[in-house]
């Protein structure tokens, strides 16, 4: 009976891991980065909707770290697509100077919300105006080079 339930369960250990992604490859890295970018601009725009209670340290520090990560998933995607699981679309590797592009611009709207959060006092309607642009950034990208 012992041999049967280790045997089940090792089976069942063995289903799990083959439907994971690797977190050291390149599609399980930029997943984790794509991951962590949002959880942080979710934070940011949960401080301006009134979602969650807004702490200026907390936004300044978020902001710089949005901006951190929106310059790093790009070096994780190859020359070539790398693996059928990822949600990027074929059109990422066939549309190269597009999805850089897209990116650049991504990596310039967070660089204008570190500005604006450098400049005291902070003005809220420029603090959202600048995160709405980096949502629509990530959303217009999104529509082109993501499949849902």
């Amino acid at each position: 009976m012992k041999l049967k339930m280790l045997l089940s369960v090792c089976a069942c250990l063995m289903l799990v891991a083959c439907g994971g992604v690797d977190p050291d490859s390149p599609l399980g890295k930029r997943q984790a980065l794509f991951k962590e970018m949002l959880k942080v601009s979710e934070d940011l725009g949960g401080m301006l909707r009134g979602r969650i209670a807004y702490d200026e340290a907390g936004f300044v520090a978020g902001a710089a770290a949005l901006d951190r990560l929106s310059r790093e998933p790009w070096q994780h995607f190859p020359q070539v697509r790398d693996d059928e699981r990822s949600k990027a679309t074929a059109e990422v590797w066939q549309r190269q100077e597009k999805f850089q592009k897209m990116a650049s611009e991504l990596e310039q709207a967070t660089a204008e919300l570190v500005r604006i959060t450098t400049a005291a006092p902070l003005r809220r309607s420029e603090l959202e105006g600048a995160v709405q642009r980096i949502e629509d950034s990530c959303e217009s990208c999104h529509k082109v080079f993501r499949a849902y």
